[in-house]
């Protein structure tokens, strides 16, 4: 949503850039705020939609923040992201300024001030200020080059913030982008910024317009000295920058990054194409490759977050991360159906650990044998074709929702191997009307569990039984495939 906005703000932008003025700024603005039909809802449309980005990226770090995904790998996405959360507020105040009204003319005397605190120039920028000449033209034109620039750099700046994801997705679902862009629109038209009185230095005014979501800092730094509102700005994003830092963990134990086995390894160059963070890269087989691949996958574990999708996309079962891999989840499956009584075994519900933890408990209440994995990514098909073949009625696999998965891509991969065929994809053997996928989302206690209980109420109506060829050992199926053979 923040890039849809950023993009909206250069189209409105450049709308009212061709009517603005550096030797007139507030009576250009006022000539736009008089045209009912296009400058007045247009320079609304802008200034709301500064409003609501800068609500978007907020939630958004503090959603990165609150999910632990801004350290390790993902130290570069947001340190990027809070330089261009500074680049957002500096525009922002460019902009204002640019206008020159009461409140424009406020956040100049109080950057001013802040700013003479430095030791850059020799004479006080305040002095342009003290209200015995005119406010030189230059300085609208540096308040418009910075406020022009900036967005456009910001845009740049995304390819930064992004430059680690595979595949990263810009816009929002169509139905929301629509439905804010036309909330934002409407309230734009019915209900326009109005446009404060021209600046006068030489007048105090009793009550000045503001937009906090910009300016939330102003009376604090008019109330507190230059060098302390400096410090508190600084300091407070200096520990931005450093929230990598403090969320640092050892990577160790569920954040062990992937591994390859390479002698599973058969160069089929699936696992790259599935990974959500470009962390694994085919390379050429060292000492030769005989009968193997010519090619093997190769992870970097500076980029590689332990998602454990790459486990799931690996047909042969020789990577991901240590004690995720497909050959563990077999392992595991075969450890607990090996003392189950088949006669009692119970559909299975597989969770991602990450979803809703607190629907485990009606789960099980409902019959439920719950398992969890670390992203519905990294589920392996054969641990569920093993798990029905050892006499579980069915699998239902919870996901996290699509659009807010830890592993970006889990729920995606996860639907595209069990029901389309993509590598390592569910067994054409397998009887897909016993395995079944929903989303587990935070709020939707009822959908979760209704979708449980239609599923357990399928599988007693249908009583499907186990095809004879599943006697067959599952180890024949998830032995290294042939290069000639692969796919």
């Amino acid at each position: 949503m923040a890039a849809a906005l950023l993009a909206l703000l250069i189209v409105t932008g450049l709308y009212l850039l061709v009517f603005y003025r550096v030797g007139a700024p507030w009576q250009s603005v006022e000539r736009l705020q008089a045209d009912p039909y296009l400058g007045r809802w247009i320079r609304s449309l802008h200034r709301f939609a500064s409003d609501a980005m800068v609500i978007a990226v907020l939630l958004h770090a503090w959603r990165l923040f609150a999910q632990s995904r801004s350290w390790g790998p993902r130290a570069l996405a947001w340190t990027s992201g809070v330089v261009l959360l500074a680049v957002l507020f500096i525009s922002g105040w460019t902009g204002y300024v640019m206008v020159w009204d009461t409140f424009g003319a406020e956040l100049a005397i109080g950057g001013a001030r802040l700013f003479d605190a430095l030791p850059v120039l020799s004479e006080p920028v305040r002095r342009i200020f003290a209200g015995d000449q005119a406010i030189p033209s230059a300085f609208f034109f540096i308040n418009l080059f910075l406020h022009v620039a900036l967005p456009l750099g910001a845009a740049a700046g995304l390819w930064i913030h992004l430059s680690r994801l595979a595949r990263p997705t810009l816009l929002p679902p169509r139905p929301l982008l629509s439905a804010v862009f036309g909330a934002l629109t409407a309230l734009s038209i019915f209900f326009p910024t109005p446009l404060a009185p021209e600046a006068s230095l030489l007048t105090v005014e009793r009550h000045v317009p503001a937009d906090l979501f910009f300016v939330f800092w102003l009376p604090w730094a008019n109330a507190l000295p230059p060098w302390l509102a400096w410090t508190g700005a600084v300091g407070t994003f200096g520990l931005a920058l450093c929230i990598p830092l403090f969320l640092h963990r050892p990577r160790s134990g569920s954040w062990t990054p992937s591994v390859v086995d390479e002698r599973h390894c058969t160069g089929c160059n699936q696992c790259p194409q599935d990974c959500p963070w470009d962390a694994i890269t085919m390379i050429p087989r060292e000492g030769g490759h005989g009968v193997q691949s010519a090619l093997v996958a190769r992870v970097n574990p500076l980029r590689c977050v332990s998602c454990g999708v790459c486990a799931g996309s690996c047909a042969p079962m020789g990577v991901g991360p240590p004690g995720q891999t497909g050959r563990d989840q077999v392992a595991r499956v075969r450890e607990t159906y090996g003392v189950a009584d088949v006669n009692e075994l119970r559909p299975v519900a597989i969770c991602c650990e990450h979803a809703a933890p607190d629907y485990l408990a009606p789960l099980r209440a409902r019959g439920a044998e719950v398992r969890r994995v670390s992203c519905a990514g990294n589920l392996h098909t054969s641990a569920i074709e093993l798990t029905l073949r050892a006499g579980a009625p069915g699998v239902m696999v919870f996901t996290c929702p699509p659009r807010d998965c830890r592993g970006r891509e889990g729920p995606k991969w996860l639907h595209e191997r069990l029901f389309n065929d993509r590598e390592a994809e569910l067994q054409s053997r397998v009887d897909r009307s016993r395995v079944a996928t929903v989303v587990m989302s935070v709020g939707d206690p009822e959908g979760v569990l209704d979708a449980w209980t239609a599923f357990a109420a399928h599988l007693q109506a249908h009583d499907t039984q186990i095809p004879s060829a599943f006697d067959d050992p599952l180890g024949a199926y998830c032995e290294p495939v042939p290069l000639e053979n692969s796919r």
